[in-house]
């Protein structure tokens, strides 16, 4: 694109509620070495859209959040082969996805399948990228092992059962009302259980049989960690993707050290693209066989860009299922 060209954006203007979410126009980027430049036609809203808003924070110097969209493909960069404008993709961001362009690495960008509506496919990447990354890379989740993901109907929750059960992965889930744990099992849990349950530890591991669990995706903040480590089996591995607003975690010793259980975490956004393409290369061979059939993502709402706000204040409520997502 040789002149710059403006477009309508959703832009952080300060730190705070979701009153800061205001339109702006900005220059729409232009595509550098191996990246991909998208029409953006949805982008799916995060809970780290949020948490980033309340801070203020401008990833990369952009004040444009949003890490993952669907659309068409309009320019690529200098080394990108494999996609030709008019292409229709979904992509994982760096930011910059409550736009109508938005730049995406190609070696982070997939297919959408014939079938799929756009505002589908612009809530997939973030959360399958967020389980697979954890699951089997961070803790190498065996075939043999169970799992659990506390928040079995959130945007990662509800995506990660459908597509690791349709994959024969044994996975449990927890949730907070009547109506989500059913909706868990819905999605294709194990076992579903309130994560208010005083006895949730006895819980799981009777439905285990007693194995107790491999991988545990904790998105908590550690609300839960004392009943974790009780249904922990021996050397499995709790990884957790919400550092809730800085809190500290306070740790019982000797569960942790009876059973050997490693505690580690994650962010995305931060990973670099190399080991970022490697989930990508997972997901294709994996899931994307999936998507449309046994995979399929709930759509909680869908909102108009100029609507960002609305759709977090939506989000920090935590009454939904599935994702949010918002359309240009």
């Amino acid at each position: 694109m040789n002149t710059p060209m403006k477009q309508t954006a959703v832009v952080i203007s300060q730190p705070g509620g979701p009153e800061v979410l205001l339109p702006a126009q900005v220059l729409v980027p232009e595509p550098g070495p191996g990246q991909l430049l998208i029409r953006v036609a949805a982008a799916g809203v995060n809970r780290h859209d949020c948490l980033q808003r309340a801070a203020g924070i401008h990833h990369d110097g952009s004040p444009v959040p949003g890490l993952e969209a669907a659309g068409e493909v309009v320019a690529r960069g200098p080394g990108v082969t494999g996609f030709a404008p008019g292409d229709r993709v979904m992509a994982l961001l760096q930011g910059g996805g409550y736009a109508q362009y938005a730049l995406a690495e190609a070696a982070v960008t997939m297919p959408v399948p014939e079938g799929m509506e756009m505002v589908e496919a612009a809530a997939l990447p973030e959360a399958l990228f967020t389980a697979w990354w954890n699951f089997f890379f961070l803790m190498n989740l065996a075939p043999e092992d169970f799992a659990l993901i506390h928040g079995g109907t959130s945007g990662v929750g509800h995506l990660a059962l459908q597509a690791m059960s349709a994959l024969g992965y044994r996975v449990l889930a927890t949730a907070g009302s009547t109506a989500k744990v059913e909706a868990a099992r819905g999605f294709g849990a194990f076992a579903a259980f309130s994560y208010r349950e005083e006895a949730l530890a006895e819980a799981v591991l009777a439905a285990t049989g007693g194995q107790g669990i491999g991988a545990l995706l904790d998105v908590s903040a550690g609300a839960h960690l004392a009943q974790d480590l009780a249904m922990m089996a021996p050397e499995g591995t709790i990884a957790h993707l919400s550092a809730g607003g800085g809190a500290a975690l306070s740790v019982p010793l000797r569960p942790l050290m009876a059973k050997r259980v490693r505690i580690t975490g994650s962010l995305l956004r931060p990973l670099e693209t190399a080991r970022k393409a490697e989930v990508a290369q997972l997901l294709r061979r994996d899931v994307w066989p999936l998507l449309g059939d046994k995979v399929r993502p709930t759509i909680a709402a869908s909102y108009p860009l100029a609507e960002a706000a609305e759709a977090h204040r939506d989000m920090e409520k935590g009454s939904h299922i599935g994702k949010f997502v918002l359309v240009t």
